[in-house]
């Protein structure tokens, strides 16, 4: 069965080493581009609930500004305490300046 993809922004809302929070069936996600990649990961720190979007970007990780607990952007693990699971990954398309991600 194929993947749906839902439009959640444009590229130039997420500019290289920007975010941006976005909401899909009800779910926090934070888009995330990387070196002109978008990522896209569960948007809330799975320690206190922290919104990913709000916090910091160095390399491929986001820290949560609550608590400081980072996640790895392109694969969603938890790198730092005191978060010790993981954020969920969305695959991620673009087209044309539309950017598509599909539940994981």
């Amino acid at each position: 069965m194929a993947q749906e993809y839902t439009k959640v922004a444009r590229t130039d809302e997420v500019p290289p080493g920007g975010m941006k929070q976005v909401e899909i069936g009800g779910e926090v996600v934070a888009l995330i581009n990387v070196g002109g990649d978008i990522c896209a990961i569960g948007g809330e720190c799975t320690h206190a609930g922290g919104l990913l979007a709000e916090g910091y970007l160095e390399g491929e990780s986001v820290e949560c500004p609550l608590h400081g607990a980072s996640f790895n952007v392109k694969t969603g693990d938890a790198e730092t305490p005191p978060a010790d699971e993981a954020v969920p990954l969305y695959q991620v398309k673009v087209e044309g300046s539309d950017i598509l991600i599909a539940r994981p």
